[in-house]
């Protein structure tokens, strides 16, 4: 069948109809790149980076990351310019160190072509099989509590406070009140076990969310309207040329220390969250064996570093995998047809973006706290009772969401699975490859 050698689809525990709204579920958890990954870069538009090129090149390089993720690894995985990792280019090398555009596009293509020679030496899995089994059951956890942080912020349920820093938002007005409607609908779709329920979910979220009776806060004024939380900006849009900032690499500082600085954070950040994100969702999608062993995670990785040149020829940030692709997992997809019809919608949205951006952040609230429930289940795969391996994993567990980053969750867990077992003369537990990750974490945060 033509389905299982294009996307590794299995006609005995598959479903086309459960695949491809799994993919939708996917975009429309993950679609808010198209909006805030632009406007992180309107801080280099006066440098000549147009922010509407930056629109279409985040949904082309998010095209062609996922299309090979869903062809090549046929895994149920999206890619996008990640977050941070954008934040890093705009605000840390062109801002911070005051570094051209064009500088740091060359950097993400430099770590792009490394990522291609990490995981053609399989570098990349011998780093993903050295993790402990506990390590990655938390990994999943952790990712799970993350993502239900972020859908909480999103959606204005949590916000900041200047004393304890985050606190309960305002759950009976305004954006806050529709996540919380959304994430009732979903639960009971969930409970009365209702075929696609979480895109379900998120469709009617957006619909409620368009009668014209929410408070609204208007950000330059304070003052507060009634109006609708989804709005339209047209229907039709011809996508922005990416002419001005394609292929526009800076080869004169090749070989600089600025450079080789910046190649290696892209690296280190980009490595971390995919391992964490493909450990996390793989687990999830019930692709990990007994031992946590993932099946052809080396494609995965692959499929990865080729979105990664595609964005940086492109003229945006680094791509990686979407912990948002949780959502289409819990959704029930599980091959690259999946992958496949999220490329699709990437795809559509570069001509009806006003449609598809007009989803406000609240519909995917209860999406993503949703998923989030769901990877807690790895969990009960951790003896709380063998201390050496559960205070490493509670730590990989609540860090990811504390310190709001996947990859110091992962690090710190790593960290200190390494010291508190070598401390306590458990040095058989300690593979060398451990030992050398540890090092390297240790002095990255002393000296990075």
């Amino acid at each position: 069948m033509i389905l299982q050698k294009l996307f590794g689809f299995d006609t005995k525990t598959m479903k086309v109809k459960t695949e491809i709204i799994a993919g939708i579920t996917t975009f429309l958890a993950m679609a808010y790149i198209l909006a805030v990954n632009p406007e992180i870069f309107t801080a280099l538009e006066k440098f000549g980076m147009p922010t509407n090129s930056v629109f279409t090149a985040t949904a082309l390089s998010a095209i062609v990351g996922t299309l090979v993720m869903s062809v090549y690894a046929k895994k149920p995985f999206a890619l996008a310019p990640g977050m941070g990792l954008n934040a890093f280019f705009v605000y840390t090398v062109c801002l911070g160190m005051g570094h051209s555009w064009q500088f740091a596009v060359t950097a993400v293509f430099l770590e792009g072509i490394l990522f291609v020679i990490l995981t053609l030496t399989n570098v990349r899995t011998i780093i993903v099989d050295a993790i402990p089994l506990s390590l990655r059951n938390s990994i999943s956890a952790g990712i799970g509590l993350f993502i239900a942080l972020i859908g909480l912020k999103n959606g204005s349920i949590i916000v900041a406070n200047d004393t304890t820093f985050i606190t309960l938002g305002d759950i009976f007005h305004g954006p806050a009140l529709l996540a919380v409607i959304g994430l009732a609908v979903t639960s009971v779709l969930l409970v009365l076990k209702v075929p696609g329920n979480i895109l379900i979910g998120i469709i009617a979220t957006a619909l409620i969310g368009m009668i014209p009776v929410w408070q609204i806060t208007d950000a330059a004024t304070g003052e507060v309207m009634r109006g609708a939380l989804t709005t339209f900006d047209g229907v039709v849009r011809t996508p922005p040329s990416i002419a001005p900032i394609f292929c526009k690499f800076q080869w004169r500082d090749v070989l600089s220390l600025d450079m080789l600085i910046v190649v290696f954070t892209f690296l280190f950040i980009d490595l971390f969250d995919t391992i964490g994100t493909i450990i996390g969702v793989s687990q999830k999608a019930g692709e990990s064996d007994a031992n946590g062993h993932i099946k052809n995670i080396g494609k995965a990785f692959m499929a990865d570093s080729i979105g990664t040149i595609a964005s940086a020829c492109f003229g945006t940030s680094t791509v990686a995998v979407y912990v948002e692709s949780a959502a289409g997992v819990g959704a029930g997809g599980r091959s690259g047809l999946t992958s496949f019809t999220t490329a699709c919608c990437f795809a559509i949205s570069l001509l009806f973006a006003p449609i598809f951006l007009g989803i406000p952040s609240s519909a995917t609230t209860a999406a993503l706290v949703i998923v989030g429930l769901m990877m807690l289940d790895s969990i009960k795969k951790l003896d709380l009772n063998d201390f050496s391996e559960s205070i490493p994993s509670f730590l990989t567990i609540i860090l990811m969401p504390f310190a709001y980053s996947i990859s110091d969750g992962i690090l710190i867990g790593m960290i200190s699975y390494v010291v508190i077992n070598a401390l306590c003369g458990k040095f058989k537990k300690i593979s060398p490859t451990m030992w050398i990750l540890a090092a390297l974490f240790i002095a990255k945060y002393l000296f990075l």
